[in-house]
């Protein structure tokens, strides 16, 4: 027992280190929001989800069936940083343990956000999977590396959509692979692996694609975008030491294709989104593909290049003493009037105030991916989210879980006192929660009108055709004529307002296509519109349509 944890100076006494305070961080920190949308995500197995691809559901899925708790939710996301570790290290050609150790206490996010059930951590892993397995394609372009090859690909697909970067700057760093046969057929594996997924974007419309490129635009460009881009990539790699990281990596000499191909990831990452920031905000994670690259080309700085460590070794204790305190943080609140990430504390004591708000009631929270998220994995019980024209559709738009709740009185629920005037809600350390009882309630998220065109021609009678798409798989139950379709138009220096139609739900249902008769599209000028059903009164429609416009002859 001994010699394993002292074998090869200390290695697997640091990697079992890290891999206990990650256990014990991962049992105690409550879900971040997001990670409780992704555990719904695992209640719902598919090839594909409105936001990602399906790693991280089924990851989730296996570790929950396991321990129903935090640690089954992450589970999945601990043993792949610690494997992240054994891979990165593997990639080191030439190794020094102790600047390895140095580098890895500088690097706050890999021991804190190794633990969060969220894409990026699939995402880091297997792209150092994949780096290894090009090395090795590299050195032997036999029959075995080219199908693992392909695989490693697929995999880092299916984990986040970025991972395609890596793949590009790789191209890009060796032209020569595109002359390999057997590249060609690392190809063709990866897209027969990941061709289920792009099947199911295709039966829903590529709405990760409408989402990720169109909806999430800002509309006009800001500097803060960039200079909160670029403070976020300092922070994201050190805290305290990010910077010299970068440095070290950015400066480093090549020595072969493989080291090339690292060094063109990192830097075509980070240059593709600080010039993403020019569409809108950037979140500092995207970027966490290259952890592995950026640690073994500043590794290979220090010891093949001699670059001076005299930093690292300064800064080791403190950065390893503000990872200590931010993971006690996570833990337990003992900061309770400063807001930093409060979304992981104190979820038990609010899902429980709503559920006492709702007596029995199912509970469908307004225009909030993460509020019924939350409420089911802490408090065991059905919740929806019924999400508006003006907000964000999510996964919540495409589940079937609408039909569970048609005909029955709904407790309505947000944390937005906007959506409930002149209510008095109840108070919680995650805020003041408001809601009301719903009676008879339907909603018809999955009843889809998909333009006939994106961009239409003004019509003189403003009527335009929409192919009908029921994803409910069965006939749609209809109380009188059901709600009326409103449509939601907008321009550039325009406030979007949400005008009526004089048609209603059973005017549109049992039809292949329908023309409709949107009046705001008269108006001249050029508008983006969208369609969705009045499903509450004195709410916004629901989404029922994608952005269509709407242009002058």
């Amino acid at each position: 027992m001994i010699r394993f944890f002292t074998k090869d100076q200390y290695k697997n006494t640091v990697l079992a280190l890290w891999a206990l305070l990650a256990i014990v961080q991962a049992c105690f920190t409550e879900l971040m929001d997001d990670e409780a949308y992704y555990w719904v995500y695992s209640r719902h197995l598919d090839w594909g989800y409105f936001d990602h691809p399906p790693m991280i559901a089924l990851l989730i899925k296996a570790g929950y069936a396991l321990f129903h708790n935090e640690l089954g939710v992450r589970l999945g996301m601990v043993v792949l940083n610690v494997g992240t570790l054994v891979l990165t290290d593997k990639l080191i050609s030439e190794k020094n343990n102790t600047v390895f150790y140095l580098i890895l206490a500088g690097m706050g996010a890999m021991q804190l956000g190794g633990i969060l059930a969220v894409p990026d951590i699939p995402l880091i892993f297997f792209a150092a999977l994949y780096f290894y397995l090009y090395r090795n394609f590299l050195t032997a372009q036999n029959w075995k590396n080219t199908l693992l090859l392909g695989l490693g690909m697929a995999l880092m697909f299916y984990s986040k959509y970025h991972g395609v970067l890596l793949v590009f700057f790789t191209v890009i760093s060796n032209p020569h692979l595109l002359k390999l046969p057997r590249f060609w057929a690392a190809v063709l594996v990866t897209t027969a692996l990941f061709f289920p997924h792009l099947y199911w974007q295709y039966t829903h419309d590529f709405p990760s694609v409408q989402y990720h490129l169109f909806e999430r635009n800002a509309k006009a460009y800001h500097y803060s975008y960039t200079l909160d881009y670029l403070a976020g990539q300092l922070l994201l790699f050190g805290p305290l030491v990010g910077w010299l990281l970068l440095y070290y990596a950015f400066r480093v000499p090549v020595k072969d294709s493989f080291e090339r191909a690292m060094k063109f990831s990192l830097i075509g990452v980070l240059a593709f989104f600080a010039l993403s920031t020019i569409k809108g905000r950037v979140e500092a994670n995207w970027t966490v593909m290259v952890f592995a690259p950026l640690l073994v080309l500043a590794h290979q700085g220090i010891v093949r290049q001699g670059y001076s460590v005299k930093v690292l070794k300064a800064l080791w204790i403190p950065s390893l003493v503000l990872v200590a305190v931010v993971r006690v943080y996570m833990m337990w609140d003992f900061l309770p009037g400063v807001r930093i990430r409060p979304e992981i504390h104190h979820n038990r004591e609010w899902t429980a105030v709503v559920k006492e708000q709702s007596a029995g009631r199912p509970v469908v929270f307004l225009n909030s991916y993460q509020q019924p998220s939350k409420y089911m994995f802490y408090q065991g019980e059905f919740a929806y989210s019924l999400n508006t024209i003006r907000s964000r559709r999510s996964q919540y738009n495409f589940w079937p879980m609408e039909e569970k709740l048609w005909g029955k009185e709904i407790w309505l629920a947000s944390s937005d006192q906007n959506y409930f005037p002149e209510m008095e809600g109840r108070k919680t350390a995650q805020g003041t929660f408001f809601g009301k009882p719903v009676e008879d309630f339907h909603s018809y998220s999955l009843l889809q009108f998909i333009p006939a065109q994106k961009e239409f021609r003004r019509s003189p009678d403003g009527k335009y055709r929409f192919a009908v798409k029921n994803n409910y798989g069965r006939e749609i139950p209809i109380v009188g004529k059901g709600p009326r379709l409103m449509h939601l138009i907008s321009a550039e220096g325009m406030e979007p307002l949400v005008w009526e139609t004089d048609m209603f739900l059973k005017d549109l249902v049992g039809k292949d296509s329908v023309d409709i008769h949107i009046p705001g599209s008269k108006m001249p000028g050029q508008y983006k519109i969208k369609l969705g059903f009045e499903v509450i009164g004195g709410l916004d429609p629901t989404h029922n349509s994608p952005y269509f416009k709407i242009v002058d002859f």
